[in-house]
């Protein structure tokens, strides 16, 4: 309840005010006026670790747009998809608008059925499973997806590490841990390596031994597969699954292992969708940048990377040559990425990650993304360069003026 009312609380305040219909921009000098219109039918595709979240946050933003939109949603999520509909309904009925403008696939949810829906829409926008994903893109129809979440977290020599640690734990405690921007792994420099651990067990963390670790990896991978019994699920929960006892397993806030390698013969350093954490120890803050280069190789490239630090040339280090489409500075990530109240993010549950990701898009799903924009160029003043004005300065510092 909280996510979906802090979410949505968000994007109506990121939506009011903003022009979306009709006469949006005009540029005098120009003799441009841009137009807002609707992409058309938009097909929606969410997943079941946001059932209602992620719906209502793609209704409203193509309804800003005066598009209809129609739901295919996970099966684990349809009955939650379902009441969101029956109170949107309501709402429409009281403005006078038709409830036909959101719809919902009718159970039960095929993937023939959803296959079908991308290929009739204007717009698809899938959030979730990968194979969907490509699938939108694969369908022939404009697509918008998203790319897969696996966040590392870089604590540097600089930070506070106690607050870090109640960020991290505020953050992969939230849901589970089910959100794609939840923290999977923590990159930690050695020169507080054991402060931070120090104060991530202060806040309720279990680390395990060599032993305990392969115990939780067989458990969650009992296949080579994340297992669907610990997705979700609390730490005292998967502590019980895999065998481990004692008081501290049963008041465990979350779990976490050492780390050293990546890849699919290192699970943990994947996405887990629970509260357990990856923790990688790094001798600088270079080491660190190399090390969450390798896990994003591995899965997550794109998405965003979260760093501790208080040091500010840090984070702009990362976003000029890190594979990320957001860096979340000092922040708990979870809450930062899709968008939050002190910072200037939109809200979204939708995260672009670039080519990286293989997405279409860098930024957080908006309403933008929900509008096709005409432009009406009329003639103005001519504004036509010389040769000089664009070359001078190319030819006098290489000599050929």
């Amino acid at each position: 309840m909280t996510k979906n009312h802090r979410k949505t609380l968000g994007l109506l305040r990121d939506l009011r005010g903003r022009k979306s219909v009709g006469v949006i921009a005009e540029d005098t000098a120009k003799g441009v006026i841009e137009i807002a219109r609707p992409v058309g039918v938009v097909g929606a595709v969410t997943p079941s670790t946001n059932p209602a979240a992620t719906p209502a946050n793609k209704i409203i933003n193509a309804i800003k747009g005066r598009n209809a939109i129609i739901l295919s949603p996970s099966p684990k999520g349809y009955s939650t998809g379902a009441l969101l509909l029956q109170y949107i309904g309501e709402e429409l009925d009281r403005i006078g608008a038709p409830r036909d403008v959101v719809q919902q696939l009718p159970a039960p949810v095929t993937r023939a059925a959803t296959q079908e829906l991308m290929r009739q829409v204007d717009l698809v926008v899938v959030t979730g499973s990968q194979n969907n994903v490509r699938a939108a893109y694969a369908s022939g129809t404009p697509a918008i997806g998203v790319g897969a979440g696996n966040v590392a977290v870089i604590i540097d020599e600089t930070c506070d590490v106690d607050q870090a640690a109640l960020k991290i734990r505020r953050s992969k405690t939230f849901d589970n841990a089910t959100s794609c921007s939840s923290e999977n792994s923590l990159v930690i420099v050695d020169a507080v390596y054991g402060a931070t651990i120090g104060a991530l067990l202060r806040q309720g963390a279990v680390l395990l031994d060599a032993a305990q670790k392969q115990r939780l990896q067989d458990t969650m991978w009992p296949d080579g597969k994340l297992s669907p019994a610990v997705t979700a699920k609390s730490a005292p929960t998967i502590a019980a699954l895999a065998g481990l006892q004692g008081p501290e397993f049963e008041h465990a806030q979350f779990l976490m292992v050492e780390e050293t390698g990546v890849g699919d013969e290192h699970p943990f350093s994947g996405e887990k969708l629970s509260p357990v954490l990856a923790v990688y120890r790094v001798g600088a803050f270079a080491e660190a940048m190399d090390t969450v280069r390798h896990i994003y190789a591995h899965e997550g490239a794109g998405h965003s990377i979260g760093i501790h630090t208080e040091d500010l040339n840090r984070p702009l280090q990362l976003g000029l040559q890190m594979p990320a489409c957001r860096i979340i500075v000092n922040q708990a990530h979870c809450f930062a990425t899709g968008g939050s109240f002190d910072n200037g993010l939109p809200f979204s549950l939708s995260m672009g990650c670039g080519t990286w990701g293989h997405n279409s898009i860098s930024d957080n799903l908006n309403y933008k993304h929900f509008l096709n924009i005409t432009r009406i160029a009329t003639p103005c003043a001519p504004d036509e360069p010389s040769l000089q004005d664009i070359f001078g300065d190319y030819k006098r510092r290489h000599g050929l003026a």
